[in-house]
């Protein structure tokens, strides 16, 4: 198999969609050997941050001369990124030969009559085989949708269970207030685990505590307050925090104090469990960690940051780091999201900043917001909205002047955001600020185009 014929299989596997539940899952990697329960893990939860928690953490502990495997969705540079050990991603010809043994054993499943599992589930599996080839001392692993019953918590193993903030998302599927959220990603605790939580509002810091209490988990609560600031802008940020002083990370933003306090906490925990992790590797761990998608800043003269805020309270930091860091410049909005985001709430929140808006189309096109639904929730809120979609519309070098995309399907949804990357840029002037924001799906199409149009 070479890995254009597994991505096309798993690609064909994708169709069975998103289910919850550990029952599919645990046939699978039982007739693989189950390659988790060889493996020792920091389990991250969470609404918002958890990739970064997770960048954090594992840059640190590679930092340390741990092996270090972690585990991430989605992605935005390469589908190959959501694997890696020690930052290095996994290999195309790694990645193909182990989704041939899984596909093997899915084949295996379905000729017994059991379920298929799911792409996800695939993934994981994946991950779990190449963490093993790899002797890794321990695996970093981001839960995808939820906890409880996310596929990612068919370990055993867990180390210590972490929580980046937890807030309203998935309404619906992972429950429909944020109390019953968080009892669900609180999931992820296992008897006798250490548990680590970022700073979180007060009912959800009651379920994860009273989760850790009942399964005689110690409990530690990240303090972002006591950190002191030495400079920050949108290039990075100096600080110290508890016995940790004069660190430096270049992920920007007005979240990322509490996400950097949340890592900490985590290394501090690991310590006192019997980890050897010096003050210097956590020095260059921060320094090195670089998470894409998370207020990166890919350009200058105009300023173009990307961010994957996709919901209310991802939203909201990014306004807060906004005015904080651009306060009286004018600000060109790109905005891509899914359908079962609140957009709404994120448009009421960034689109009064922005003085123009382009609506783009998304990867996805079942689960993405099309751009012309989009254009119409953002015009409430920002008084220039263009409509770039699929569907046909584009802009020339001439703003608000349309023409035909050629192509169809994925092309064209590029091509939609290729274009608003253009007419953004040509737009713009030079101590103006571009930012696109929303689902981070669609943010390497934006990277590629940013690329293409200044080079």
């Amino acid at each position: 198999m070479t890995y254009r014929e597994a991505r096309v299989y798993l690609d064909e596997m994708s169709k069975y969609g998103s289910v919850l539940g550990l029952e599919t899952v645990r046939g699978l990697l039982r007739e693989l050997g189950d390659p988790q329960d060889d493996l020792k893990f920091i389990h991250i939860a969470g609404t918002n941050g958890k990739g970064s928690v997770l960048a954090y953490t594992s840059m640190i502990l590679s930092e340390a001369g741990y092996r270090t495997g972690r585990y991430v969705s989605p992605t935005v540079v390469s589908y190959l990124e959501r694997i890696q050990v020690d930052a290095e991603w996994i290999s195309e010809e790694d990645f193909a030969r182990l989704t041939e043994k899984v596909r093997n054993a899915v084949a295996r499943l379905e000729a017994a009559g059991k379920d298929l599992p799911t792409v996800f589930e695939i993934e994981t599996a994946i991950a779990f085989l190449y963490f093993k080839e790899m002797k890794c001392d321990l695996v970093v692993l981001e839960a995808g949708l939820g906890g409880e019953l996310d596929a990612t918590n068919i370990i055993r193993n867990t180390v210590c269970a972490a929580f980046a903030s937890i807030s309203m998302d998935h309404l619906g599927i992972l429950g429909n207030t944020l109390e019953e959220i968080a009892e669900n990603k609180a999931g992820i605790i296992k008897p006798g685990c250490a548990v680590v939580s970022a700073r979180q509002k007060d009912s959800v810091s009651r379920i994860l505590r009273s989760r850790a209490e009942r399964y005689g988990c110690s409990y530690v609560q990240a303090e972002p307050e006591l950190a002191e600031i030495e400079r920050e802008d949108y290039h990075g940020i100096y600080f110290s925090y508890k016995e940790f002083r004069v660190l430096h990370t270049v992920m920007a933003g007005k979240n990322q104090i509490g996400n950097a306090a949340a890592a900490l906490e985590v290394i501090r925990t690991l310590r006192k469990t019997g980890y050897k992790i010096a003050d210097d590797a956590v020095r260059r761990g921060m320094e090195r960690t670089q998470w894409p998608g998370r207020f990166s800043c890919i350009g200058e003269s105009p300023v173009f940051i990307l961010d994957g805020a996709h919901n209310e309270d991802a939203a909201l930091r990014l306004r807060e780091s906004v005015e904080a860091y651009f306060p009286g410049r004018r600000l060109i909005g790109i905005m891509g999201v899914f359908k079962d985001k609140e957009y709404e709430k994120i448009a009421q929140t960034m689109g009064p900043l922005m003085s123009a808006a382009y609506a783009v189309d998304l990867p996805d096109e079942k689960r993405g917001l099309p751009a012309q639904e989009l254009a119409a929730v953002l015009g409430k809120y920002c008084p220039c909205v263009r409509c770039l979609s699929e569907a046909g519309l584009g802009i020339s070098k001439q703003p608000g002047k349309p023409v035909s995309l050629p192509g169809s399907g994925a092309d064209r949804r590029k091509q939609s955001v290729e274009s608003a990357v253009a007419s953004a840029l040509w737009e713009a002037d030079r101590e103006d600020v571009i930012l696109a924001f929303g689902s981070l799906s669609y943010l390497h199409w934006v990277k590629d185009a940013y690329d293409k149009a200044v080079w």
